[in-house]
């Protein structure tokens, strides 16, 4: 199966105007702690957060990329000196933003040459020993060299390489343990590569394996199984959270289990903290306040997660007690840290926005009038601003009811007192109609209905055959 790649490099070579979109400040009022959010991961995924980061903070750019550089030397791909310099360049061109050149920095060219032999050494002998296995015929040998061959490309970054050798050995498998261990090689670099669309169908052909392997091991392995279901759920809920599906996402954040459970996805893929941002800004998205209290607030395993962010607690608190005030501070106040995520920072806008909506609506739901001066005070908004936001959802049904620009107030359309009030006129028109039927029925029963003359009865019974013919 083929799969469009995201390289990392498509994002950081927008337009500027798109470029300028994405910056986000880092103060007082937006505080983010470079060093201690980057601590939380390790390997590829540290170094492709380094480099969003200089492309969405050009304040910590310069530090992003001294931590970059130091990344690389870790892992054994030469290759990204060039991906770090080329967002730092894309960013530093953009004419409200003042950086140093990038040459602040140097590239480790003995190291470059030292790895690139190694990796070509190793390459070799791969490529040879699965040759060997080959010309055996030796099947399980054969699955592990293309499992091997897959892990070396993917670390070298040959990321289409190592899924054609990752898929290759799907047919030298022979146990579902076997395929399991393929599907989750695969998740983890679709993951790495935020490939949300193919996400789906290698989870749910690693939960037949699972169901499968789960059958034919002992009961002792219970604990592997919630461990590998675990790393399911994250996977699909990236996927819904990739398809904008919100609740869903949300839904699946909340029932991942404790961090252990994950095994070395975390920091490898994703730190701790990272739940409690998903799942919270989902839920406060798309589900009820009952959803929230019972699966959120309710959910010792996710309160967990949620330590890691603890402003992420006052957030649910404030929505909860209808502090919608201090929801849309908290929002606005970490909002950096939100855009810093490589895999939500293209939903934080639409995130906020729900948030938002949701709020307005649930304001306004006890009340029949409002005024809106009440309103910008409980939002901390202008009251134009107030009109705009209530004339938006009224426009888009989410609230019924009607703006009075003069009084600047707000009133409620009940709909269901309109129906009432039309089913009761309707009634009363009927109600007279009918009597006048039984008025007319008794005059001509006591024979008090007046006549037309007999030469008039003849001449309408002439027109009406005319009419006929």
């Amino acid at each position: 199966m083929d799969i469009d790649y995201i390289e990392n490099e498509v994002s950081l070579l927008q337009p500027p105007a798109v470029q300028r979109r994405r910056i986000r400040p880092v103060d007082d009022a937006h505080p983010f702690d470079l060093d201690a959010y980057i601590s939380g991961y390790s390997g590829r995924t540290a170094f492709d957060r380094l480099v969003h980061i200089i492309s969405t903070c050009p304040t910590l750019a310069p530090q992003a990329l001294k931590l970059a550089f130091a990344q690389i030397e870790v892992l054994r791909d030469p290759t990204l000196y060039q991906t770090a310099m080329n967002a730092y360049d894309a960013v530093a061109d953009l004419p409200e933003v003042q950086l140093p050149p990038s040459e602040f920095c140097s590239v480790n060219t003995v190291w470059c040459e030292e790895v690139t032999k190694k990796n070509q050494a190793e390459r070799t002998k791969l490529e040879v020993e699965l040759k060997t296995y080959s010309n055996n015929m030796i099947k399980e040998s054969i699955r592990m060299g293309h499992r091997d061959l897959g892990d070396f490309y993917r670390a070298t970054g040959d990321y289409t390489q190592a899924l054609k050798h990752y898929t290759k050995s799907r047919e030298f498998c022979s146990t579902s343990q076997h395929v399991l261990d393929m599907c989750l090689s695969v998740l983890e670099l679709v993951i790495e590569q935020r490939n949300y669309s193919h996400i789906s169908s290698y989870v749910f052909k690693a939960e037949g394996a699972l169901d499968t392997a789960s059958a034919a091991a002992a009961a002792s392995n219970t604990a592997e199984r919630d461990q590998v279901q675990s790393k399911l759920d994250f996977a699909m809920a990236l996927f819904h959270l990739g398809q904008a599906n919100y609740e869903k996402a949300a839904q699946l954040f909340l029932k991942i289990g404790p961090p252990d459970s994950l095994g070395d996805w975390i920091g490898k893929l994703v730190a701790p903290g990272d739940f409690a941002i998903y799942g919270t800004l989902c839920a406060l998205a798309s589900m009820s306040r009952s959803a929230i209290k019972s699966q959120l607030t309710g959910n010792a395993i996710f309160s967990a997660y949620i330590e890691q962010e603890p402003y992420v607690r006052d957030l649910t608190q404030s929505y909860l007690s209808s502090d919608f005030k201090n929801v849309l501070d908290l929002l606005e106040r970490y909002s950096t840290r939100h855009y810093v995520d490589i895999h939500m920072y293209s939903h934080v806008y639409d995130l906020t926005n729900l948030i938002r909506n949701v709020a307005v609506v649930l304001y306004f739901q006890p009340f029949q009038t409002i005024r809106l001066d009440r309103m910008s005070a409980a939002f901390g908004w202008t009251v134009d601003e107030v009109e705009k936001e209530v004339v938006a959802l009224i426009q888009s049904g989410q609230i019924q009811g009607r703006v009075d620009s003069q009084n600047k107030a707000t009133r409620k359309v009940d709909h269901r007192a309109e129906l009432f009030a039309r089913a009761i006129k309707t009634a009363a028109e009927i109600q007279s109609t009918n009597r006048k039927l039984l008025l007319r029925m008794r005059l001509q029963q006591a024979d008090l209905v007046v006549k037309p003359p007999k030469s008039r009865r003849e001449q309408d019974r002439a027109g009406d055959l005319l009419q006929g013919d």
